[in-house]
């Protein structure tokens, strides 16, 4: 490469690092508006700036391959060049804090610009996940703290660190409700009571109507989280729960529920504290619930690689009943699922390709509540062919050969979202006892309650629709009829005027395309005997149309609803 040719490179480089740069000045710029956003009780500012934050990373690619091939123009597709460029760039953002992030984005250019299948490591970064930050890191993320003589002391002086502009409504009394909540944890483990050391994240983590203090706790004889989750009341600032286990810190970190907002300098050392916290989340997990969730996705990547590396298992088809919109695969020692979408639905289903990817779409951009299930997009994956079970290869070829390809040695599944494997709720209540049973089906009709409060009617609220995650939690996975419920017509079902319209077949009214009858709902549940009566029972309001038209006016005066991310029991209770 000679003469101007030869800057090309550099110029790609240094064009992209621009665009890294513009893009996380963006990202920070909203990011940094939760606490006054929270301080103010803005909550549909909240809503608006999640909405803004999620479309910025599409939104500068797309700006930034624009910008790239005028920058290079016909030799926009030379390999050659784009390898010299790789190797600029990595040189630009070395010493960057961020620079896993920025290698992400770097691939996301060069995957846009060649549609690459499967991985291409001269102009793709491959290894960041298997790197470690190469800065030296002068300051951590996280404030110790070593034990004052009490418990309810230590509290007030960890709630006095975080500074707010909004004051408490009683910070000595929500110390010491906290150190209660402590004290009483560390009674029942046994053991060693008395902190050593208190460590807390020195950001506070914003979502929804809530801020949350995240820290983990050393005693002699063990260590456990430390998560005080903040409400702004009218009253003032209050502590409203206290998390002390993992799981409790795990289901808040839910891949169910939206990304907090977190203003950090080092997302790579805030993971690593998470990590601590959480050691059964992936770390693509904790990327995506702090709202990189593209370097997530490149995370998850890695580790699916890291696993085929190291298992023996096949690809095979996921257990639970066939779909009629997709086809979901999975591996029986790796908990995540692959669903694609078929090529032909059969004529119940009015809908299209690009109306079911929208469907996905608008559950990305949503309030999951801790309730759907959030899908990664993945494009041009390539496996090994041995890999797939033969009825698997069967399936992919006959229902979905417009989204796979499939030769002598690799298979190439050209559109997919992955998502964490959750237990189809059907089987899950035949295969387990009835105390869990029965709990489940509670959380089912309040999983159904708690996706209405956000706007969201399920559309097919048969069992086999929803699933029940390791932490026993329902939640919704088949996006493909769902719809705001404020589109919805709930209408009670009109009185028939004769005998022979009661014993017709089809229906003596007319129906509109939104029309939905709440009280023929127990026909499509699915649920028998005990199960059915405990539903009718514990959620008996589903079946009224009045519940619903309350929903859809709180919906209408832009009533944002309260959906916590813990137990009640977790709450605390003031006198």
């Amino acid at each position: 490469m000679t003469g101007v040719y030869n800057n090309l490179p550099e110029l790609a480089a240094k064009t992209i690092r621009q665009a890294f740069d513009s893009y996380q000045a963006q990202f920070v710029a909203i990011t940094q508006r939760a606490q006054a956003r929270f301080e103010r009780r803005d909550w549909h500012g909240v809503q608006a700036d999640a909405g803004e934050r999620l479309d910025l990373y599409k939104k500068v690619v797309d700006e930034t391959v624009v910008q790239i091939n005028r920058v290079l123009g016909r030799r926009v597709n030379v390999p050659e060049l784009w390898m010299t460029a790789k190797v600029v760039y990595a040189e630009l953002v070395v010493n960057l804090d961020l620079w896993e992030l920025a290698e992400t984005f770097f691939n996301s250019i060069t995957r846009r610009v060649f549609a690459t299948v499967g991985v291409n490591p001269q102009i793709e970064f491959v290894d960041t996940c298997s790197r470690t930050q190469p800065v030296q890191i002068s300051e951590p993320v996280y404030r110790s703290y070593t034990s004052p003589h009490t418990t309810a002391a230590l509290m007030e002086t960890i709630l006095s660190d975080y500074n707010f502009h909004v004051a408490y409504e009683d910070l000595r009394r929500d110390a010491r409700l906290v150190a209660d909540k402590i004290e009483d944890h560390l009674n029942k483990a046994g053991g060693t009571s008395a902190i050593q050391q208190t460590d807390m994240v020195t950001s506070v983590l914003f979502r929804g109507k809530g801020a949350y203090l995240i820290g983990r706790v050393f005693t002699p004889s063990s260590d456990f989280p430390l998560v005080l989750a903040l409400l702004n009341t009218p009253a003032g600032i209050v502590v409203d729960a206290v998390l002390l286990d993992e799981e409790e810190v795990s289901i808040l970190f839910s891949f169910t529920r939206s990304y907090f907002h977190v203003n950090v300098g080092r997302p790579a050392e805030l993971v690593s504290f998470l990590k601590s916290i959480m050691p059964r989340k992936r770390i693509a997990e904790l990327y995506i619930s702090i709202g990189y969730n593209k370097h997530g996705k490149s995370e998850l990547y890695c580790d699916l690689l890291q696993h085929l590396e190291s298992s023996k298992e096949k690809f095979e088809i996921a257990a639970g009943e066939r779909g009629m919109v997709m086809e979901v695969f999975t591996m029986p020692d790796y908990d995540v699922v692959f669903k694609v979408i078929k090529d032909r639905f059969p004529p119940s289903k009015n809908t299209t390709r690009q109306a079911v990817m929208a469907k996905y779409y608008l559950v990305f951009k949503h309030d999951r509540a801790g309730r759907l299930v959030d899908a990664q997009e993945f494009e041009y994956l390539k496996f090994d062919r041995s890999r797939f079970s033969p009825d698997l290869l069967e399936q992919l070829q006959s229902v979905a050969g417009g989204s796979v390809e499939v030769d002598d040695d690799h298979v190439v599944i050209k559109h997919a979202y992955v998502e964490r494997r959750v237990t189809p709720l059907n089987l899950f209540l035949s295969e387990i006892d009835k105390i869990k049973a029965r709990a489940a089906i509670r959380d089912y009709g309040q999983a159904i309650k708690d996706l209405a409060a956000t706007n969201i009617f399920p559309g097919d609220m048969l069992l086999k629709n929803f699933g029940v995650t390791r932490h026993g939690r329902v939640v919704f996975y088949d996006y493909d009829e769902l719809s705001f419920l404020s589109d919805c017509n709930f209408r009670v079902m009109p009185s028939s005027r004769s005998y022979e319209e009661e014993l017709s077949a089809e229906p003596w009214f007319s129906i509109g395309e939104n029309d939905i009858f709440p009280e023929e709902f127990s026909n499509f549940l699915g649920l028998k005997g005990d199960l059915k009566d405990l539903f009718l029972q514990e959620h008996s309001d589903l079946f009224e149309v009045d519940f619903w038209h309350q929903i859809q006016d709180r919906i209408k005066s832009q009533t944002i609803m309260d959906i916590f991310p813990y137990e009640q029991s977790k709450r605390l209770r003031r006198t």
